[in-house]
């Protein structure tokens, strides 16, 4: 890898995390040494690039440091592509119709010899799925999760009855042939997992629930590993499968 690339991988590898990252973790992934790395770390700094860095603990980009951002390697682009395949199959119509329009953009502004990347990619996302319908605006609740406001659900489940739910929308997952709106449930003081084809009317309320949406997705991860954990545990008790470590 010459110089330059490396330079440029190691401004990428700072950007994509969020926690320091040491020099033994950027050598191993560029496959050099950590005294190229302590060498080519002086170089940006000297470059003004805005690293900071501590011993023991590793380099952290610092916040609203820019640069041209469609400086990719063909490896990125065959993932951005793929990965806009598979929403453009399978997002609601405005996600669908924005992974079209990325992959457009995308085409448009690479350079000549990576436009085969975007056009005539090696990858293919599997075929478009035949989803039930939602009944709920799904592109209204992602900028409610975004906002951090709650929406009112009639909800009906699995029986046939219906239900009044007011919720703190966290995310929306994707399975087989359905899609899920993960929220707090007011009603059961706990997350809940809405089916969205399930939901009979939504009312998307002005009122904040007070939690940042980072905070609120975070909980709900810890409340996931925590479940897990147990049912490991529990399992790995009856001798049914090996218990998760940590």
């Amino acid at each position: 890898m010459r110089r330059a690339e490396r330079l440029f991988q190691i401004i990428q590898i700072l950007r994509r995390s969020r926690a320091p990252v040491t020099a033994d973790a950027i050598a191993a992934e560029l496959e050099t040494s950590k005294r190229s790395v302590y060498r080519d770390i002086a170089a940006l700094v000297g470059q003004r690039a805005p690293i900071r860095g501590e011993a023991g603990v590793g380099y952290v980009l610092e916040a609203g440091y820019d640069m041209p951002p469609l400086m990719l390697t063909p490896d990125e682009i065959e993932a951005a592509v793929l990965g806009a395949q598979w929403v453009a199959g399978r997002g609601d119509p405005a996600l669908a119709t924005a992974a079209r329009d990325l992959i457009a953009k995308i085409a448009a502004a690479v350079p000549d010899n990576l436009r085969p990347y975007v056009l005539e990619p090696a990858t293919r996302a599997p075929a478009p799925w035949n989803p039930t319908p939602d009944n709920i605006d799904m592109a209204q609740t992602r900028a409610w999760i975004h906002a951090g406001r709650k929406i009112r659900l009639d909800y009906r489940d699995e029986k046939g009855a219906v239900s009044q739910r007011i919720v703190w929308p966290v995310t929306v997952g994707y399975m087989a042939t359905t899609r899920m709106l993960i929220a707090w449930c007011e009603l059961r003081d706990d997350f809940r997992n809405f089916r969205t084809d399930r939901v009979v009317a939504a009312e998307f309320l002005d009122d904040r629930h007070g939690q940042r949406p980072a905070v609120l997705r975070a909980r709900w991860q810890r409340q996931m590993e925590e479940e897990w954990a147990a049912y490991d545990a529990a399992h790995a008790a009856k001798g049914l499968i090996p218990h998760s470590p940590g």
